[in-house]
């Protein structure tokens, strides 16, 4: 008798499970990644910066404050999509915007800054990439925030929009600010 309803039975489990597969996969961001630095220090590196490659910038003088790491670079179509937003919390003083330049040109970094504006306080220069490896940097855009303490809380991959600003960097800037 088992066995006549045996297909049956595993036909029905298995329903079920596709069924709790799509429906998590809805609920879930498609851009939120797990990154394996949430809750620990920002990676350490030294870079020279955009505008002045003789003065290099270490992870550890970027604590102090919290701040957004923004992986741009001129040849990513995104980056032009969410720069305005950079632009926006960075004139109202929101928060601190830190510019990673990942794989670019200066020159192509400089014409493109002057082009559509330049919302950094500082531009680190990742010419060759490699630092972004240490980072766990996939590909511009990229987003992180970095509490005072220099711990990331956060990561988002793909151009930051205004809502992942009102729904994930406002409440952690509040957290992070207490």
């Amino acid at each position: 008798m088992l066995k006549r309803w045996l297909p049956l039975i595993l036909f029905a489990s298995l329903g079920l499970l596709l069924w709790a597969g799509i429906r998590l996969s809805q609920e879930r961001d498609p851009n939120a990644i797990p990154s394996p630095f949430i809750g620990k220090p920002l990676p350490a590196f030294s870079l020279p910066t955009l505008h002045d490659p003789s003065r290099t910038v270490d992870s550890a003088s970027l604590a102090g404050t919290p701040f957004l790491l923004n992986v741009f670079a001129s040849w990513c179509p995104e980056c032009r999509v969410e720069h305005p937003e950079f632009e926006k919390l960075s004139r109202a003083g929101v928060i601190r915007v830190v510019g990673y330049n990942y794989k670019d040109e200066p020159q192509d970094a400089a014409r493109w800054l002057q082009q559509f504006g330049d919302p950094y306080s500082l531009i680190l220069a990742d010419q060759s990439g490699r630092t972004a490896i240490d980072l766990g940097i996939y590909a511009a855009p990229e987003t992180f925030f970095v509490d005072a303490q220099g711990i990331v809380r956060f990561k988002h991959i793909g151009a930051l929009t205004p809502e992942v600003i009102a729904r994930e960097i406002l409440p952690r800037l509040k957290g992070a600010k207490r």
